[in-house]
């Protein structure tokens, strides 16, 4: 039997093991940070040689970087589009090219004319005769070219036509004239009414076009989604926007340079009005 001092000694034998069991599991088990003091004491150990510093659990990711193209844009309308889409596109940008053509050039003429105007209310008036005069100015002046008939009727009133009264004569000639000049001033016109009035009809035309090829779709694939229709909707919305897109300009253009031409014509109806009296006048002495 057992003193209490010997049962003393034994717990405290026992107890010693345990803790010096435990202490080694410890030290033989490797902890999560031991790899990076690893790799910092080779690195520090070694600085030629390369180091795995890559992790186990590190995921590399890379942003998705790639482009969705738009399926419904002017491109996709002409590359999907059929001949008959194409062929209604190319229409609509004729008219747009010839609308401006013509807004553009009609404004420099009309600017020409009125330069012409001011030229001969300066120093036409103040010349020694009308041959003089027209001399002076320009030959592509239609302020010219109205002289020019003037003076040709006035030296024409010969044989038959010496039986037509003097006035009523220079009255014809110069009338004429100035119908030509208002008639080349008003060319052009023409094309922004007309263009004014069909691009959006032509535009309804792709439009319509659209809607078919959209009901078509639906048809063929038996149900109603909008992959199926948004393509030919969007085709018919953009032949709309581009076919007002053109006719808006021509007609803005159509009303202003008509309010142009009655301004320009207003200065040389005026003129022929006054060389009608000097015609007369110098038929008289």
């Amino acid at each position: 039997m057992r003193t209490p001092i010997q049962l003393t000694l034994a717990s405290l034998s026992l107890s010693a093991a345990l803790l010096s069991g435990a202490a080694w599991a410890n030290t033989s088990t490797t902890s999560p940070n031991a790899a990076p003091a690893a790799v910092s004491a080779s690195a520090s150990a070694a600085p030629g040689a390369p180091v795995n510093t890559a992790t186990p659990n590190a995921v590399t990711t890379t942003p998705n970087s790639a482009t969705i193209d738009n399926p419904y844009g002017l491109s996709a309308l002409w590359a999907q589009g059929d001949a008959v889409a194409k062929i209604t596109l190319l229409i609509l940008v004729l008219m747009s090219v010839g609308s401006w053509y013509v807004i553009f050039t009609k404004y420099a003429e009309q600017s020409r004319i009125r330069k012409h105007g001011q030229a001969a209310q300066g120093d036409f008036w103040t010349a020694a005769s009308l041959r003089q005069a027209a001399d002076g100015l320009d030959a592509a002046s239609p302020y010219r070219f109205i002289v020019e008939k003037g003076l040709e009727s006035a030296n024409r009133h010969e044989g038959l036509l010496s039986s037509v009264d003097f006035n009523t004569w220079v009255s014809m000639s110069l009338q004429r004239a100035l119908g030509t000049v208002q008639s080349r001033l008003q060319d052009g016109l023409a094309v922004l009414a007309t263009v004014g009035s069909t691009a959006p009809f032509v535009g309804l035309f792709g439009t319509v076009w659209g809607i078919y090829h959209a009901l078509v779709k639906i048809g063929i694939s038996g149900q109603a989604s909008i992959d199926k229709v948004a393509g030919p909707v969007g085709e018919a919305l953009i032949m709309t926007a581009i076919g007002l897109a053109v006719a808006v300009p021509a007609v803005l253009g159509y009303n202003w340079l008509v309010r142009r031409n009655k301004a320009v014509m207003e200065e040389v109806n005026a003129f022929g009005a006054d060389l009608h009296a000097v015609l007369l006048s110098s038929a008289k002495k």
